[in-house]
């Protein structure tokens, strides 16, 4: 596979300021100018003003020349319009508006946490003590980005944009939608079909279900306006997850235990139907996960530039 890493995503916004303050909450460290970094993955999220929220960019990693060559050769086979220089190569996907760069940077190398000891039938991992999962008093900080979900007016030319021109794998599928991915991870982009393009979420890592469940309480004191759903577990992927609502309305998810995918030869992407293909265990799905409170101001002002 050419790309390592999801690297960067810039995010347009109405209010810079309220947005920035959102995301320094949710536990990203703020570099200023509207620009943070994770613990392990550094600048990975900046927020421009936009008139209305979406996803601008999205940057992905490579490791050298030679990847950059292979997907600007595909990019010509889709006759898709690319700019490249030594470094870099861009090209925007029309159906979900969002410019597609591919920088050569190095592999993000991240450090196990100490494994939490459990107590499960049968054998006793934790005697004497309390879980460390209820001691832990630091703030949440999200390792790394994970993915992105984004709404396209053209979903199989999206997909294609992604698989044939810069290489993703398709992981699963459901109706009008493909989970892709360019790491190991079982997505780094989801492309849904949608009436506009939009950002429905991003999502950022931590360590365990306990720090997926720290992170959103923290974020809910004094603002149980942010949340949107969880705690769950989500069965395409199998991540534990829970989502919470920026000033924007983009919604932001903490996630934990990803499936990994490191030989596709032994994955069979599967296709899947239904409320069981979103989520194994949680609250029911609320409506405005599928079709976010604002999807008819985004289509009213599709065609705003910033």
């Amino acid at each position: 596979m050419s790309l390592h890493r999801l690297a960067h995503i810039t995010m347009g916004v109405p209010d810079v300021e309220a947005t920035a303050a959102y995301y320094a909450d949710f536990g990203l460290t703020h570099l200023g100018r509207g620009r943070f970094a994770t613990t392990d993955g550094g600048e990975q999220l900046k927020i421009v003003h936009a008139p209305r929220r979406r996803l601008d960019e999205m940057v992905l990693g490579a490791d050298d020349s030679d990847d950059l060559g292979r997907i600007a050769a595909a990019l010509k086979r889709l006759e898709v319009p690319f700019v490249r220089d030594a470094q870099s190569l861009r090209a925007v996907d029309p159906g979900t508006e969002v410019t597609v760069s591919v920088e050569i940077q190095p592999r993000i190398v991240q450090e196990a946490p100490a494994a939490a000891p459990y107590n499960v039938p049968g054998r006793i991992e934790r005697a004497n003590v309390r879980a460390p999962g209820v001691l832990r008093e630091k703030p949440v900080r999200p390792r790394r980005l994970g993915h992105v979900v984004l709404g396209s007016t053209n979903q199989e030319a999206s997909q294609r944009f992604f698989t044939e021109g810069f290489g993703f794998k398709v992981s699963d599928l459901v109706p009008g939608a493909a989970f892709l991915r360019c790491t190991t991870d079982h997505h780094n982009v989801l492309v849904q079909r949608a009436p506009v393009p939009f950002l429905h979420h991003s999502s950022w890592q931590v360590d365990d279900v306990d720090e997926v469940g720290r992170g959103a309480t923290r974020m809910l004191e004094g603002h149980p306006e942010r949340h949107v759903w969880g705690l769950g577990r989500h069965h395409l992927g199998s991540n534990f997850f829970w989502y919470l609502k920026d000033p924007a309305g983009n919604f932001s998810e903490y996630f934990s235990d990803m499936d990994c995918i490191v030989d596709d030869q032994v994955w069979t992407p599967g296709v899947w139907e239904g409320a069981s293909a979103l989520y194994s265990w949680g609250p029911p799905v609320p409506p405005s996960f599928i079709r976010p409170d604002d999807l008819a101001a985004l289509m009213t002002g599709a065609h705003s530039t910033s």
